[in-house]
């Protein structure tokens, strides 16, 4: 095997995940690069070999049940080795009850919780093998704060962060470390995927933070880092809240 940690990024594309993976090349591991869009990886692995480092471009549809496992085998081909999984992609459609179908739910679950467990799964030989060997989840504030509309996002967080524990519960004597960020609102195109008019829908949600801004995806970048750095190996089961006191209740200034 290569000398350098190896991590696979989901929806490294745009947003969390892009900035997550440029900032663990930046910090000397070769990232494997998961996403639906080839053209938004493509760009971002040209960063990254731009900046001198290293990562693979692996288009895959997570939704599908064995995107997972080619995901894992893609990467062992292509860099050798399994060290960090991050499982950043996620699905997001918010409305009220009434509004979604069984189609609807079961693609944030395909997404949210199914992909992340058997993406865990294929790549827990490696990662047993691997160096350091961590996992890093993303989840949300509304994974443990109730938010209107979002009870498919928001429950399917909420699993996420059960299987965080979970996993670091039965991973702890393969000493592989598993922990979770559950990011505030951040400035990401996913945003654009439930409204039309964005500057108003982040003014409210900057309105609704107490730290009083929207999040940047490098707050929530150098959480994934820090988690899977060899400096926190005694850090495992963990849901660090990177919401700027979201989780806390509005800021008197807001009201309610």
């Amino acid at each position: 095997m290569n000398g350098s940690r190896v991590a696979i990024v989901t929806g490294a594309g745009t947003g969390i995940g892009a900035d997550a993976a440029r900032l663990l090349t930046e910090k000397g591991m070769a990232v494997a690069l998961v996403a639906r869009r080839r053209d938004k990886l493509e760009e971002v692995a040209a960063e990254v070999a731009a900046a001198g480092g290293r990562a693979v471009v692996m288009p895959a549809d997570l939704a599908e049940p064995e995107a997972p496992g080619r995901v894992v085998k893609a990467t062992l081909e292509h860099l050798g080795r399994i060290d960090v999984v991050v499982n950043n992609a996620a699905r997001i459609r918010n409305g009220p009850l009434e509004a979604h179908s069984i189609e609807e739910f079961d693609l944030h679950y395909a997404v949210n919780v199914r992909a992340p467990f058997f993406l865990v799964q294929a790549a827990l030989p490696a990662l047993r093998r691997g160096v350091d060997p961590a996992i890093v989840n993303i989840s949300s504030s509304v994974g443990s704060m109730v938010k209107p509309g979002t009870m498919l996002y928001g429950s399917s967080k909420a699993a996420l962060e059960y299987l965080t524990r979970a996993w670091a519960y039965e991973l702890a004597t393969d000493a592989i470390r598993v922990n979770c960020i559950a990011p505030g609102p951040v400035d990401t195109p996913l945003h654009a995927t439930y409204t039309d008019d964005l500057e108003p829908a982040y003014a409210d949600l900057a309105r609704r933070i107490p730290l009083g801004r929207m999040g940047e995806v490098r707050d929530i970048a150098t959480w994934v880092w820090l988690l899977v750095a060899p400096e926190t190996s005694w850090t495992t089961g963990n849901v660090i809240h990177a919401d700027g006191g979201q989780v806390l209740g509005l800021p008197q200034a807001a009201g309610g």
